[in-house]
């Protein structure tokens, strides 16, 4: 399924999220002083306010928080019903993404679903998708 995705506007704290995926890594803000993960990515830890944050590499395993099925094809080709899902990070709990669940029928996914990340690329940006883990 390929959805048409808005683009986003790379900058210096968002870029390690957005291509990141072009070498299959799922890039995390990382706070050096206190290890809190930050998430939009900010130059700035949201727990402790150091300025010592790197994005850094997680595992990209996670577990389905909510989710829902969207069956409205709100934009020109799109395939339907496609699942909308929140997924809470393993490797940093603090960190919750919004992004769609693929590669298997929208009724096989549950609340607490074991995930990993995978990369769809459209112009340059890696969007980080997520699939069941078997």
């Amino acid at each position: 399924m390929s959805i048409p995705r808005p683009r986003p506007r790379l900058d210096e704290e968002n870029r390690a999220f957005w291509t990141g995926g072009a070498e299959g890594r799922l890039m995390i803000t990382t706070c050096g002083d206190c290890g809190g993960h930050t998430h939009p990515p900010r130059l700035l830890c949201r727990h402790c306010l150091s300025e010592n944050v790197v994005p850094q590499s997680v595992s990209g395993l996670a577990k389905v928080e909510s989710y829902t099925v969207n069956h409205q094809a709100w934009a020109k080709n799109m395939e339907v019903p496609f699942v909308i899902a929140r997924v809470r990070l393993d490797d940093a709990p603090s960190v919750i993404l919004t992004t769609n669940i693929v590669n298997c029928p929208v009724d096989a996914v549950h609340f607490d679903d074991p995930v990993r990340v995978l990369f769809e690329e459209q112009d340059g940006i890696f969007y980080p998708l997520f699939e069941k883990v078997a």
